[in-house]
């Protein structure tokens, strides 16, 4: 069961494989590593070429692109 808010402490590591602070730093380091867009690149490759990525069913999400602000007033 998916919950908000549980602490990295409370997460299973029989199921997990480590405990979760270490889970924690893990993503940490991946994270200031810039593994997670490298990753998003190869899987996006790796699908083209095998012929499975169809754009008629991708969405845009704005949510992590800034926006700036107009300034020239128009």
């Amino acid at each position: 069961m998916l919950c908000k808010g549980v602490s990295w402490r409370d997460v299973p590591a029989e199921q997990v494989g480590c405990s979760g602070v270490t889970a924690w730093r893990r993503l940490r380091d991946w994270t200031e590593a810039g593994v997670w867009p490298r990753l998003h690149e190869v899987l996006l490759t790796e699908l083209r070429s095998a012929g499975l990525l169809d754009m008629d069913d991708a969405a845009i999400d704005g949510s992590h692109v800034r926006a700036l602000k107009d300034i020239s007033g128009g």
